[in-house]
C-alpha cells in the first residue's frame, strides 16, 4: 500500500496543473449567445436617447449591422442596408435635378439702352454770329458784336479764328467821379480785337426738360492769341489822343445747348488780357502835348477784359452719320 500511496501524491502537482490550464481556458473563451456589455450613454443626455437624433428616439438594438450617422436631425437615417441606401440617395437627386427650373419673365424695363451722342462735331464747320458785353469795368463799358469761325478736327478738339467789333459807352460812375472829384478818369476805349483760338470739349452731357425731351449739353474751354486796338480818351479834348497795338491772348469757358443737328445756342466767359497804354497825367501845353509825347510818357497797367458772351452756332453741313468700324 505504500507504493501505492506514494504514486498518488506525485501525480497530485501534475493534476493541479492541468487543472489549472483547462480553468484559464475555460475563463478566456466568452460563451455563445451571450451579450456584450452595455455601452455608457452619450454625455450630457438621456441613457435611452442618441445625441444628434430627433428628441424621443430610441437607442438602436444592440447586435444591428447598422450605425447611426451624428448629423442634421431631418435627414434620414440609414436603415442598416447600405446598397438601399445609395439607391435612395441616387433617387432623390435626380427627382432633385429633374424638377423644371423657375424662370423670371423678362420686361422692356429689364433691357437698358445706352442713347448714342445726339450730336457729333468732328470734320464739321461751326459759325457763330456772337454778342458780348463787359463784366468787369465800370468806367467804360464795352457792347461787342463779332463772330467765330471754327473747325473740328475731333469731336473734342477745334481751331477757329474770332473778331469782334467793340461800341463804348461812359457808366455812371464816370460821371460822379467827375462832378464830386472835379477830375476827369484816365480811361481808354476798344475799337477791335481778333483771334486764333482752340477749342477743347472735355464735359458732355443731357438733361431731360419736364421728362419730355432730352437736351444734350456740354462744356468747352478756350484758350487763344490774338491782338487787339485801344485808345485813349483824353481828359482835355484840346489835347490828341493815340491808339495802342496790344497782343491779347484769351482763356475762357462757353456751354453749349443743342436744340438740333445743326444749331447751338452759347453762353459763355472770356477773358482777354493785354498790357495796355493810358494818357499821362501831367499834360499841358508844351508838355506832353503831341500824341507821340503822351504816347512815349504813357503809364502802362496789365488789364484783364472780361467779356460774357451769347451766340447761336451753325453747323455745316447741317447732318452727320455714325460710322462703325471694321
Amino acid at each position: 500500500m505504500k507504493p501505492l500511496r506514494m504514486r498518488a501524491l506525485r501525480r497530485l502537482p501534475v493534476l493541479f496543473v492541468a487543472l489549472a490550464v483547462v480553468g484559464s481556458a475555460a475563463i478566456a473563451q466568452p460563451k455563445k449567445g451571450g451579450a456584450k456589455p452595455p455601452t455608457p450613454p452619450p454625455k450630457g443626455g438621456d441613457s435611452g436617447e442618441i445625441e444628434g437624433t430627433k428628441p424621443g428616439a430610441k437607442a438602436p438594438a444592440a447586435g444591428d449591422a447598422g450605425e447611426i450617422e451624428m448629423g442634421d436631425p431631418d435627414k434620414p437615417q440609414p436603415s442598416g442596408d447600405l446598397g438601399a441606401d445609395l439607391a435612395a440617395a441616387d433617387a432623390k437627386d435626380a427627382a432633385v435635378k429633374a424638377e423644371p427650373v423657375k424662370k423670371t419673365p423678362l420686361s422692356w424695363k429689364d433691357i437698358l439702352v445706352v442713347v448714342r451722342k445726339p450730336f457729333l462735331k468732328v470734320r464739321r464747320t461751326e459759325l457763330t454770329p456772337m454778342f458780348g458785353t463787359t463784366m468787369n469795368d465800370n468806367m467804360v463799358k464795352h457792347i461787342t458784336l463779332g463772330g467765330e469761325l471754327a473747325y473740328y478736327l475731333t469731336d473734342v478738339l477745334a481751331i477757329g479764328v474770332e473778331g469782334h467789333y467793340y461800341i463804348d459807352t461812359f457808366g455812371e460812375p464816370f460821371d460822379l467821379v467827375a462832378r464830386q472829384a472835379r477830375r476827369l478818369p484816365t480811361v481808354n476805349k476798344y475799337n477791335w480785337s481778333a483771334a486764333l483760338d482752340f477749342h477743347y470739349v472735355p464735359v458732355y452731357g443731357k438733361f431731360a426738360v419736364l421728362d419730355r425731351k432730352l437736351v444734350a449739353w456740354e462744356v468747352a474751354f478756350t484758350a487763344g492769341i490774338g491782338a487787339g486796338q485801344s485808345e485813349v480818351i483824353p481828359r482835355d479834348t484840346k489835347f490828341p489822343g493815340f491808339t495802342n497795338l496790344l497782343i491779347m491772348p484769351n482763356v475762357g469757358a462757353t456751354m453749349r445747348f443743342f436744340l438740333s443737328k445743326w444749331l447751338t445756342v452759347n453762353v459763355g466767359i472770356r477773358d482777354y488780357i493785354f498790357y495796355d497804354h493810358f494818357e499821362p497825367p501831367n499834360r499841358a501845353v508844351g508838355m506832353n502835348a503831341s500824341a507821340e509825347d503822351a504816347k512815349a510818357n504813357a503809364d502802362g497797367a496789365l488789364i484783364n477784359n472780361v467779356m460774357f458772351q451769347l451766340s447761336l452756332s451753325f453747323w455745316l453741313p447741317t447732318s452727320f452719320e455714325y460710322t462703325t468700324f471694321r
